[in-house]
């Protein structure tokens, strides 16, 4: 029997690498490598890595741009 991913597929909000690693069925450390490295887009929220699910779902799909970044939220002076 398939198991179905119960990742948030409503709604605006971030996944984390745990709702990542459910969706793509891979490893947490495996989102996090990918990540860091630049391969899987992501954001940086202080110390923490999120996922705007409409560009992991791209990614899936290989219709992620060769430019994909980390991109890092200014801090509050």
């Amino acid at each position: 029997m398939k198991q179905s991913v119960e990742v948030e597929e409503t709604g605006d909000g971030l996944w984390d690498a745990k709702d990542v690693a459910q969706y793509l069925k891979v490893s947490r450390s495996w989102v996090y490598h990918r990540a860091e490295s630049g391969l899987l887009p992501c954001l940086r929220v202080g110390g923490l890595l999120r996922f705007d699910p409409q560009a992991i779902r791209s990614f899936a799909r290989g219709q992620t741009p060769s430019g994909a970044r980390v991109v890092a939220f200014p801090s509050r002076a």
